[in-house]
């Protein structure tokens, strides 16, 4: 196997990724990182997962740093245009410590935040922006930016752009940047808009098909639990319970928020993450999941594309999706990098043939199983001990009732945007009690175990893994590298009550509310 030398990337940044415990290039690394570091444009395709974020930072480190043009005011080097903010962020993490080795200087420019420090950065002089296409339109045409000194430009997640409706100001921001400028676009697929990108904007470019974008990836498990509505809360509490991080995915931003402050009032910590969020109540709320103070993620599709946390074990769809392509983007949060992972549908009696369709066109077979609460299966999908923090408040009762969608569907009482990180019951049930799932220092929790029905009983160890070559537990992170997982088993002491699932209200809530409209991120 090639290492990342071989392959032409310069000594000080191969350090760097030793550093990080990376040492093997992934397929599209291995497949891109010719052409691009000898300046050539690059149209890459790989599912989400299989490591392109390296593809690209790695050349632009490299080809900048050997180009020694010098930094100017309001006109960086190279530009990595993403569809999202956090995507935009965790670009920029993983660029930083390249870029800081190299001598050279990043900027993340997205809305949703103050202009201001933006713009003083850009005034500074940057090597390298990263940027979402609207908050950087904005600069272009109040003056705070130029791009006529770019020489490579990167787009990421492409046909994410193009689903959101980004391209004709993708087209305006690459048609300011000089025609002779390196150019790469990694992309899950190549259709439609995308298509229209390379013709207009890539000169000869050289193509690399790593894997196919229509296949769920080897490493990933997928079930569907057909259950009923009244069990399919109780169903979720005793999955999402088990020992591991976990994506929860519904179809809009109310049921996101909803089942939220459902499950903390069970006794899951966990947080939200949706467009109705202010920016920093969703830095707040990836950071509590990356760091393990919440271990479950209740999100809409704004976190299908391009979120990266380590070791994410579990995906469950609360609510399929409307499109394949939507249910492997999702699913693509956990299997990472070589890692092995599970996914979980959730699907009622009225959900069967939109299941069946949804899973056909995504080219995999899944198992189906009738489940109810208590079922050995569930332990076996998601082993361990079941913990639960002292429950927070039952959400509240105009939650409760079923949404009716209309120009208010996306809101609660207290307004849009306005939801803490999760809920007043997060403060209690994590915060409160040193950190909440997965924690090892003095958190109160109680156990299922020996407990009847409800929660699946299996105290199967915690599962094997590395990542970067270290073991690790939720509690204290391994360092990151490309591949591998780790899912720690929880550490609990005594002194809360064990959390019974049948919450007033929950299961009839949680029912209802899968109803409403089809979108809403």
């Amino acid at each position: 196997m090639s290492s990342f030398t071989d392959l032409g990337v310069p000594t000080e940044l191969a350090a760097v990724l030793a550093d990080l415990g990376i040492t093997s290039p992934f397929p599209i690394q291995a497949a891109t990182l010719p052409d691009s570091l000898a300046g050539r444009d690059v149209l890459g395709r790989g599912r989400t997962g299989s490591g392109k974020t390296y593809a690209f930072v790695l050349p632009v480190v490299a080809r900048l740093a050997a180009s020694r043009n010098p930094r100017r005011p309001g006109r960086p080097r190279a530009l990595i245009l993403a569809p999202t903010r956090e995507l935009a962020s965790q670009i920029d993490a993983t660029l930083a410590p390249l870029a800081t080795a190299m001598g050279l200087r990043t900027l993340t420019v997205f809305g949703g935040v103050g202009p201001n420090p933006q713009i003083k950065g850009l005034k500074a002089g940057v090597d390298i922006l990263v940027a979402c296409p609207g908050r950087l339109a904005d600069h272009l045409q109040s003056g705070y930016a130029s791009l006529d000194a770019i020489e490579i430009t990167v787009l990421d997640e492409a046909d994410h752009m193009a689903d959101l409706g980004f391209l004709p100001v993708v087209r305006r921001l690459m048609d300011a940047t000089p025609r002779d400028g390196q150019r790469m676009l990694f992309s899950a697929t190549l259709d439609g808009g995308v298509d229209v990108l390379v013709k207009r904007f890539m000169h000869k470019p050289v193509t690399h098909h790593v894997d196919a974008a229509a296949e769920a990836p080897v490493e990933m498990a997928h079930h569907v639990l057909h259950v009923r509505h009244d069990d399919r809360f109780p169903v979720l509490v005793d999955l999402v319970a088990a020992p591991g991080r976990t994506v929860v995915f519904t179809r809009t931003k109310r049921r996101a928020k909803t089942l939220t402050r459902q499950l903390v009032a069970a006794g899951v910590p966990a947080v939200e993450l949706h467009g109705n969020l202010a920016q920093n109540a969703r830095n707040r709320n990836l950071s509590a999941f990356s760091d393990g103070s919440a271990a479950t993620l209740v999100a809409t599709d704004i976190a299908a594309r391009g979120i990266h946390v380590d070791d994410v074990a579990l995906v469950i769809h609360a609510d399929p999706p409307v499109e394949h392509k939507a249910y492997l983007h999702r699913s693509g949060r956990t299997a990472r990098a070589g890692a092995q992972g599970t996914v979980i549908t959730l699907m009622t009696d009225d959900q069967q043939g939109d299941v069946r369709d949804l899973t056909r066109k995504a080219g995999i077979k899944p198992t189906t199983t009738r489940t109810r609460p208590g079922d050995a299966l569930l332990a076996r999908l998601a082993p361990g001990e079941r913990t639960f923090s002292a429950p927070g408040p039952a959400a509240p009762a105009d939650d409760e009732r079923p949404a009716t969608g209309g120009a208010h569907a996306g809101r609660s009482r207290r307004g849009r945007g306005a939801s803490r990180p999760a809920g007043a019951g997060h403060d209690r049930a994590a915060t409160a009690t040193g950190g909440g799932r997965g924690q090892s220092g003095g958190q109160a929790q109680a156990t299922r175990s020996g407990q009847p029905a409800r929660a699946g009983q299996s105290a199967r160890g915690a599962q094997g893994g590395t990542r970067g070559g270290q073991a690790g537990t939720r509690g204290a992170q391994p360092a990151r590298g490309q591949g591998g997982q780790s899912r720690g088993r929880r550490t609990g002491g005594t002194g809360s009550t064990p959390v019974h699932t049948s919450q007033s209200g929950g299961a009839a809530a949680f029912s209802a509310g899968s109803r409403v409209g089809r979108h809403g991120r």
